[in-house]
């Protein structure tokens, strides 16, 4: 079980979800870390006008939105990965 456990968590890790909105991209692993923040010219252009309170509300909905995109596809791999390994009983499905 302990070696599935491991199995399950480097599947985990490899999963990558970008998430853009805005012209903020954001990408997020399985792990629930974020690997990368991009943002475009045009949206930085609204900074510099002094446009920050709406820059900030866009990047943490872009951050919240990779977070739970991110979320969904790892949990979608666990299940699928313990369907496989006829564990499936266990999450209910």
């Amino acid at each position: 079980m302990r070696s599935e456990s491991k199995k399950l968590q480097a599947e985990v890790e490899k999963i990558v979800v970008p998430y853009s909105n805005g012209g903020i991209t954001v990408t997020a692993r399985g792990d629930m870390s974020i690997t990368s923040i991009k943002i475009a010219p045009e949206t930085w252009a609204e900074v510099v006008k002094g446009k920050t309170d709406r820059f900030e509300t866009m990047l943490f909905n872009v951050v919240n939105g990779a977070l739970k995109s991110v979320k969904k596809a790892t949990q979608e791999q666990m299940m699928q990965m313990m369907k496989d390994g006829g564990m499936g009983g266990l999450f209910g499905k």
